[in-house]
């Protein structure tokens, strides 16, 4: 049986979650995208050095199923600007019954 996840992936701009999103959906390996502009983030850059890099970035939340979760990094990792995209998928654990259908019946 598919469990729901949530991916969070950080994008360089809404142009950029838009197009990757929509290509998400289009390939049936998710069922809902979320686009979240304006984020700030703060990180060491380069790795393992004391600078901290402040950035703005475009979160876009995919709404999937878990087996689902290798052919979105393949297909991000096409689209992506990022060498090392950032990829975090996240567990559901509670979910209402109309809307797991709803998304199984998107995907499935």
């Amino acid at each position: 049986m598919s469990n729901l996840i949530l991916i969070y992936i950080t994008c360089k701009n809404m142009l950029e979650a838009k197009k990757i999103g929509k290509h998400l959906l289009s390939k049936r390996l998710c069922a809902c995208i979320n686009i979240f502009d304006g984020m700030k983030s703060a990180y060491f850059w380069p790795p393992k050095t004391d600078t901290l890099e402040e950035a703005s970035e475009t979160i876009l939340l995919v709404k999937t199923l878990d087996h689902t979760f290798e052919g979105i990094e393949k297909e991000v990792s096409a689209l992506h600007s990022s060498d090392t995209p950032c990829l975090i998928s996240i567990p559901v654990t509670h979910v209402s019954k109309k809307y797991f259908e709803w998304i199984k019946g998107e995907i499935d």
